[in-house]
């Protein structure tokens, strides 16, 4: 009981000291999260768009060779960028560059080195996550589309990604989440977000365990937060539990059943056929009751 009063009057001095510093890293990590995560989303859904173009082997060899190399970038970005650690990736990124362009290539805001690691680490995941919410989709959705004369562009935008959006939502909040505790990696390039602050307190005071709950405490209520909030935004795209199905749709139409203004159907008193049929029980009708 006594080490656990210790370390809130150690934590409390801490925060005393670098409570605007925790905070500042808090905001930044968030907003890190949230632009690289929307940039990631883009990326992903560019890349699993490009990856479903369909070609088959009556096309040209142009075409073909075009599509194929296009699949073969985006496998090997895929695979680079989801089977290495994003330390090491903002090593090279931030780094890497000026080391090979003698440096000419140079980033002067950290921000941007920041966001472009993150994100294209973001979205190495989701375009894997985009392929599969866009197989995920019915191809009776697909073929509806071609049959009204889409393209594949039109087909992606209008019918396919609106519904593999909503398949996917769930991975895109669990990359937000890894985003908000994986940029702690981002002090490799001196990026000042939560895990940087946490750096500097301990270099100042030597209390590492006690800042190391703040960081817990910290990041723990930033996924909870967000986990309630997507959770919110899944159930908002759902929408209400309580509806009615439409019994008459007056732009659908049972075949043979609609009514020309000028024939009718068979079914209608207005058609020909009907008329007739009328007509031969009514001459009928007055035969009998001539011979009675």
């Amino acid at each position: 009981m006594d080490r656990l009063i210790q370390l809130g009057t150690d934590m409390a001095g801490l925060w005393s000291r670098y409570g605007g510093s925790y905070l500042n890293g808090i905001k930044n990590t968030l907003i890190l999260a949230l632009i690289a995560t929307l940039i990631g989303c883009v990326i992903g859904f560019i890349c699993g768009i490009l990856q479903t173009i369909p070609y088959a082997k009556s096309d040209s060899l142009v075409k073909r060779f075009f599509l194929a190399l296009i699949r073969v970038i985006v496998r090997v970005y895929v695979e680079v960028f989801r089977g290495t650690p994003m330390v090491l990736q903002a090593v090279f990124v931030y780094y890497g560059l000026p080391y090979f362009t003698n440096n000419s290539v140079m980033f002067n805001n950290i921000w941007a080195a920041a966001i472009l690691v993150v994100s294209i680490n973001t979205g190495a995941y989701m375009a894997e996550s985009v392929r599969g919410g866009i197989m995920s989709v019915d191809t009776g959705q697909t073929e509806g589309a071609k049959a009204i004369g889409m393209n594949h562009f039109q087909t992606m935008v209008y019918v396919i990604l609106p519904q593999a959006l909503r398949n996917i939502m769930p991975q895109i909040g669990n990359n937000f989440i890894i985003n908000v505790k994986d940029s702690s990696v981002m002090f490799i390039i001196s990026f000042t977000e939560f895990f940087a602050v946490h750096r500097a307190a301990v270099g100042a005071t030597y209390q590492y365990f006690p800042s190391a709950t703040i960081e817990m405490i910290g990041y723990l209520c930033m996924t909870l937060i967000a986990s309630f909030l997507l959770r919110w935004v899944e159930k908002w795209m759902d929408g209400s539990d309580c509806y009615e199905l439409a019994q008459a749709d007056q732009l659908v139409m049972s075949a043979g059943t609609y009514s020309y203004p000028d024939r009718g159907t068979p079914f209608d008193e207005k058609s020909k056929e009907y008329a007739e049929a009328a007509d031969k029980e009514s001459k009928h009708s007055r035969n009998r009751r001539k011979k009675q």
